[in-house]
This record gives structure tokens, C-alpha cells and sequence, in this order.
């Protein structure tokens, strides 16, 4: 599907404005100050342990992204529960883990409150038991929410694995609709597993609604065994002010860039496809690229770069700050993403928003946003190869950086805000009616 085609169907959802929450007798609507002619926000209780926190700030951001927006359009307010690893100790000397002891248990993001109880994890045996496990640890969280006078409407679940699976149960216990959204990985790679494919198609049977941020990602459900009327395609969006064409030669002259740059922007692990990048890099002599980033294959990545003779032209920037990385976008005459898999890349997203067009492999959600020159060039297969091949056509065709931003324009949020907010009302009205058996697009 085209990305006019996904914004085509993201405004055929769209509802009026003032028509979006939950309908109220005269007596509710009085009790709720912030309804509009007889409608009230939906309160979304939003369960995913992908959602960033104080150690992990990036960590999930597009779910942050969203869940902004949202409550950005007046229709919506939500409490976050993003569960977290127990570990007992804080040294740094304990890595990723410690970074889970040190979130806290709760905090406000962007006037968000964001709690963070834990839930254990079974190494080698956490992809089977992680569910059940995480289910169990969340059971009284919510009970507790619930004797304290939390009321939500729906819970908003991100990641069918484990995180949609317990929101599955958790609904049934509280006997709230469930809308789960899928993301990548829990489509495109889990789902490999036996026991998680079976726990994955249940919660996907008993969820009220099914999100998928791509179209290929729908297109994987439903090879699953996932009816396909019962999925909603609404992609990720971008926010156009934060990413924006900023002084591209004064960002250059600071950062003291000249010729042709690349950036590679992701978390450092083998399947976002930076060495890839790298050995194609080894065979355009004149081009710089940048890696905004970090990783377990960083090290991996600086041996290579030195086998490879290219040092003087490989910038490791380390994790840039999410506000930070406009200005990477901006600097770059490409942005390079050589992944294996992909659900629906903000990475893309941000670098048009710029006014930077990409080069990536044809893979998932990227090729129904990569549809025209003005967005970059699609790999013919994932190989050194084809990145330079893909370079070359671009540098060619010399693409001109205010009709990629033109282009990006069409991928903010106001739509996928609206699709989204009538989806849920969709949902409630459903439930309230007693009819809801999956709703979809």
C-alpha cells in the first residue's frame, strides 16, 4: 500500500471532532467537564514495556510519539503502565540490567504519569514464560489502580509479545476492551516460535481491535490466521515541527563535514545493517558516514571500520538525544538504513521530515513509505552492492531536499491521530453495545 493510500485510509476514518469519546447521558456529561456536546475523553490505560523511561530514554519513543499526539488532540487522556526486569542491584557493572534497577517506579513524562512495576524474567526460558509472568506480576498493579479510583475505558496494548498477551488476560479480568498494536518483531520474527505463535492468535481472538503500523505487517497476521477485518492499518507519524530543514551548511561547518555524507541512525545490532553500510561505504572513497547510535556490535563495528581502512571517514556518535538527531538528519545527504527486518521506521520518517531522502533495503513497512524519487532510492537486495548502486541513483537524480520535506508532509500525525481516536470510539461503542467481537478497519 502506498503512503497515499495509507493517508487515504487513515482520513476515511477520521472523526469529527467533537465527536470523538464516549457518548454520556445528560447526567455524565455534566460530570465531565472536558466533554463536548455530550462526549467525554477516553481514558486509555496504555500497557507496553516499550515506552521509554529516565535510563532508556529512546527506548520505545514512537509509542511516546503516539501516545502524545493523542492526548495532544483534546479526545484523549491516558495513565501509562510499562513494566520493567526485576534486578536487585544498580552497579553499572551489571549493564542493561542495572539500568532496569535504576527506573524508577514511577515518573512524568511530558506530563504523562508513567508507572513502572516490575516483572521477573527467567533467563533462556523467558520467551515461553514471559507472558504468564508478566500477566501475574501485573494483576495486582492493576487492582491496586482500580481500588484507588483509576478508571479507564480501554487498556491500549503496544507489542504482541508478551506485553499484547497479558493485556489479553488482563482485560478479560477487568473485563475492559483490549487494543493491541503490533510493531515488527512480534509479527516478522517471533511468531517463528510454536508456543508464542499459538499465545500470539489468542490474544489477537479475544483483542477488540488489532493495530499494525504497516500493511505488510497486517499482510503477516493474516498468514497467521488473523481475520483480516479485524486489523486496522495506521502507520507511525512524524512530528513535522521538531523535524524540520534547519541551516544545512552552518550544521555542516560545525560539525566540519565536506562532500557527500551518509548517517546510520538505530541501535547497534546486526539486523539494522550498519556493517553492511560499512562495506558499502569502502567503495565510494569520497563519502563520510555518521553513526548515531550505540550497541552490543559497536565493538564489532570499530574492527571493521579498521580492516576496512575507512577510520577517517566513520563518525561513531554514540546515542544522540531524540530532539538532538534534526540536526544529524539535516547534515546528511542520505540516510541509510540497510535492516533485515522493519515494522513501520521512524528513522525514515524523521530523515524526509528533514529534507534528507534514504537509501534502504525493500523490506516490510519501508517500501509503503519509500514510493517516489523525492523519499530515496530502495536497495535491490540487502548486500554492500546494491547500497552503492541504490547511492549512485540517488546522487545522480540529485534529488531536490524541499521536495523530500514536501513529500514527508503528507506523514504527520494529524491523520493517524484521528483514524486512531475513531477507532477506539469504534471499539467502545461496541463494547457498550455489547456487540464487540473485534472491530477493524
Amino acid at each position: 500500500m502506498s503512503v497515499a493510500s495509507l493517508t487515504h485510509a487513515s482520513q476515511s476514518l477520521a472523526p469529527t471532532r467533537a465527536r470523538v469519546g464516549v457518548n454520556l447521558d445528560r447526567e455524565g456529561a455534566a460530570a465531565h467537564p472536558g466533554a463536548v456536546d455530550g462526549y467525554r475523553k477516553i481514558n486509555l490505560l496504555v500497557f507496553t514495556s516499550l515506552y521509554p523511561n529516565s535510563q532508556r530514554p529512546r527506548h520505545g519513543v514512537f509509542v511516546e510519539e503516539r501516545l502524545r499526539h493523542l492526548i495532544g488532540s483534546g479526545h484523549i487522556t491516558a495513565t501509562v503502565v510499562a513494566p520493567v526486569p526485576w534486578f536487585p542491584f544498580t552497579h553499572p557493572r551489571f549493564g542493561n540490567y542495572a539500568a532496569f534497577a535504576r527506573v524508577p517506579e514511577r515518573e512524568e513524562r511530558y506530563g504523562i504519569t508513567v508507572l513502572h512495576p516490575r516483572f521477573p524474567v527467567i533467563p533462556k526460558l523467558g520467551m515461553n514464560l514471559a507472558p504468564s509472568l508478566m500477566y501475574h506480576a501485573m494483576r495486582p498493579v492493576l487492582r491496586n489502580l482500580l481500588a484507588k479510583g483509576q478508571r479507564f475505558d480501554l487498556i491500549d496494548a503496544h507489542y504482541f509479545y508478551p506485553d499484547g498477551v497479558a493485556a489479553a488476560r488482563l482485560g478479560e479480568d477487568c473485563n475492559k476492551p483490549v487494543v493491541i498494536t503490533a510493531r515488527g518483531n512480534d509479527l516478522t520474527l517471533i511468531p517463528q516460535h510454536h508456543l508464542p505463535r499459538r499465545r500470539i492468535l489468542r490474544a489477537a481472538k479475544h483483542a477488540a481491535a488489532i493495530v499494525t503500523v504497516a500493511r505488510a505487517l497486517k499482510d503477516e497476521a493474516i498468514a497467521m490466521g488473523v481475520e483480516a477485518d479485524r486489523i486496522t492499518v495506521l502507520r507511525n507519524g512524524v512530528d513535522l515541527e521538531r523535524f524540520r530543514p534547519l541551516d544545512r551548511v552552518a550544521i555542516r561547518a560545525k560539525m566540519a563535514l565536506d562532500g557527500p555524507v551518509w548517517l546510520a541512525v538505530g541501535h547497534l545490532i546486526e539486523r539494522k545493517g550498519v556493517h553492511i553500510t560499512l562495506a558499502a561505504l569502502a567503495q565510494v572513497p569520497d563519502a563520510t558516514l555518521l553513526i548515531a547510535g550505540d550497541g552490543p556490535e559497536e565493538g564489532m563495528l570499530r574492527r571493521l571500520v579498521e580492516r576496512l581502512g575507512i577510520a577517517g571517514r566513520v563518525r561513531f556518535l554514540g546515542a544522540i538525544a531524540h530532539d538532538d538527531l534534526c540536526a544529524c538528519y539535516n547534515a546528511a545527504d542520505a540516510m541509510v538504513l540497510a535492516s533485515s527486518r522493519e515494522g513501520m521506521p521512524n528513522v525514515v520518517l524523521e530523515s524526509l521530515a528533514c529534507g534528507t531522502p534514504v537509501v534502504a533495503t525493500r523490506v516490510h513497512g519501508t517500501p509503503e513509505v519509500v514510493t517516489s524519487g523525492e523519499a530515496g532510492e530502495l536497495m535491490d537486495e540487502r548486500s554492500p552492492g546494491a547500497l552503492v548502486k541504490a547511492w549512485s541513483a540517488l546522487r545522480t537524480r540529485a534529488s531536490d531536499r524541499a521536495a523530500t520535506r514536501k513529500f514527508a508532509e503528507r506523514l504527520g500525525w494529524a491523520s493517524v491521530v484521528d483514524a486512531q481516536c475513531a477507532l477506539y470510539a469504534r471499539v467502545l461503542a461496541a463494547y457498550q453495545t455489547g456487540t464487540a467481537a473485534g472491530v477493524g478497519q
